[in-house]
């Protein structure tokens, strides 16, 4: 429970959806425009040129205080990623705000960014189980910031949402940042709850000698938060237009879709109402001085980006691991859908408005059947893994039987090619694959979470796969290189919360990777 509150908080808010509609934000401030594609993904916090690698473990103990929380950080270099280079993170580290405390889920989401424009990348991580006085989960988010010597707790940030403390929100349920407009020098921070989504933007530091002026009386970071939007999701007020449709927002991704070298953000979920359990996502366009609603697309609660066809413009993949087959009642075992970015932002099949191109575990080429309950799709992750110029797509399908374990997990692999992304070469593994350390066991959800990452700057994008559930819960990530053919489970091997000397039991490490 956290007995204080930060006074970071918004200097000013701004509705950026309702129903159909947009706001215009503030005039622009000078900035250089960035973006998110799967070649810049923005996890470099020692500004060093290699991919750094951030892990959260919510459910760890830590001082004794059950599911309070933790994050690993390991450091890319020229030799890939190693158990040497790391850190273990808590609410219970030096300058980092707060203290753990029992059911804090912190590491439940994570993301980085680099929010004040320092150049070095910062580290976002969601406590959505934090206690605010007598309030219970309500939420929070810590912000690390990067630094030459990589993380640092001190001068952490604590990041309020703008709603005030409401029992049972769980702010900071899921993260994302990136350069939506050219408002601020650095990335701007999205915040789900189960209520809002919140758009955070934070100022830049001083140069030498200057003063630095916060936009906020009681700020009492040097990293001012200037001004924030909030876009609804889920239960309205009466007075409140709808939205396109009815959605409980679950994640969020980020990808330059329209080449404008602004990211555009996509808020994915499931629709409730008359027709509930579908997956919808909305997608919203950066702009130099705007976030503007676009319109709304079939596929989530799920979402990745990435230049699938090398064509300069990021593609929007969406996921729904418990789906009816293409808006039918028959249930699959997972749903993945494909929008090709181009001027006018993610498109469908055949154009803007019309559906994606859809793929299941039933799809030519498609390694296994698609057969209820294995959550094919419930994590994705973009990147190049053989360094063809095209960004392939990592699939996790926790809730896959092996033979008669239930539970057991797989991870596919579907390659980008110029015509898009195509069954042709797909590969997959489980835990009885040859060269995959462990075994397939009951529960162990291998595939829980996916992310394609590039820790030597070598061009061919590696692969983390988590099973939460390994080990009844303790949890486990896998290192999977990638060569000149793409990725290979030779040489692969596995961490968790107690390779870094981290509390490892029950600690479901691996549940959240930042992609």
């Amino acid at each position: 429970m956290r007995k204080h509150r930060s006074a970071a908080l918004a200097a000013a808010t701004l509705l950026l959806l309702t129903g159909a509609g947009t706001a215009t934000a503030p005039a622009a401030w000078a900035g250089v425009p960035g973006g998110t594609r799967a070649d810049d993904r923005n996890c470099d916090f020692d500004g060093d040129g290699f991919d750094d690698v951030l892990v959260g473990a919510p459910g760890a103990a830590v001082g004794g205080k059950r599911g309070a929380g933790l994050v690993t950080v390991q450091y890319g270099s020229p030799h890939g990623i190693d158990t040497r280079a790391a850190t273990v993170v808590s609410q219970n580290t030096t300058g980092v705000p707060g203290a753990a405390e029992t059911g804090d889920s912190f590491g439940a989401a994570v993301a980085t960014g680099d929010l004040d424009g320092d150049g070095y990348d910062d580290a976002v991580i969601g406590a959505p189980g934090e206690d605010i006085g007598t309030a219970a989960d309500v939420g929070g988010v810590i912000i690390l910031w990067g630094s030459p010597h990589g993380l640092v707790g001190t001068d952490s940030l604590w990041v309020d949402s703008l709603l005030g403390p409401v029992a049972g929100a769980r702010f900071g349920s899921a993260l994302a940042a990136a350069r939506f407009t050219a408002e601020t020098p650095g990335d701007q921070l999205v915040v789900l709850d189960r209520r809002y989504t919140e758009w955070h933007q934070f100022g830049s530091l001083p140069r030498p000698g200057e003063p630095r002026i916060d936009t906020h009386p009681r700020s009492h970071s040097k990293r001012a938060l200037d001004r924030t939007a909030v876009v609804r999701s889920g239960a309205r007020t009466a007075e409140e237009p709808p939205p396109p449709r009815d959605l409980v927002a679950k994640s969020v991704t980020t990808g330059d879709y329209d080449k404008n070298g602004f990211a555009d953000l996509v808020i994915t979920g499931v629709t409730t109402g008359a027709e509930p359990g579908h997956g919808w996502s909305w997608y919203l366009a950066g702009q130099t001085d705007s976030l503007v609603y676009q319109r709304e697309l079939r596929g989530g609660p799920v979402a990745a980006s990435g230049d699938i066809d090398g064509d300069g413009y990021d593609d929007l993949v969406t996921g729904e691991p418990q789906s009816p087959d293409d808006g039918g009642e028959t249930m699959t075992g997972g749903l993945v859908g494909v929008y090709r970015g181009g001027p006018n932002g993610p498109a469908g099949a055949t154009g803007v408005g019309t559906p994606p191109q859809w793929w299941t575990q039933n799809s030519p080429g498609v390694p296994g059947d698609s057969e209820r309950g294995d959550g094919w799709g419930a994590d994705l992750s973009l990147g190049d893994t053989d360094r063809d110029g095209y960004a392939d797509l990592a699939i996790g399908a926790p809730g896959e039987d092996n033979g008669t374990v239930a539970d057991a997990g797989m991870v596919t692999v579907l390659r980008g090619t110029a015509r898009g992304l195509t069954g042709t070469g797909a590969a997959s593994w489980t835990q009885n694959s040859p060269s995959v350390p462990g075994t397939v066991e009951k529960g162990d959800k291998f595939g829980g979470q996916v992310r394609l990452v590039d820790p030597n700057a070598d061009g061919r994008f590696g692969l983390l796969t988590a099973a939460p559930g390994e080990d009844t819960e303790d949890g486990c990530v896998w290192v999977f290189s990638a060569g000149t053919g793409g990725l290979t489970a030779t040489g692969s091997w596995t961490v968790n919360a107690g390779t870094f000397g981290g509390p490892y039991l029950d600690a479901r490490y691996g549940a959240a990777i930042d992609e």
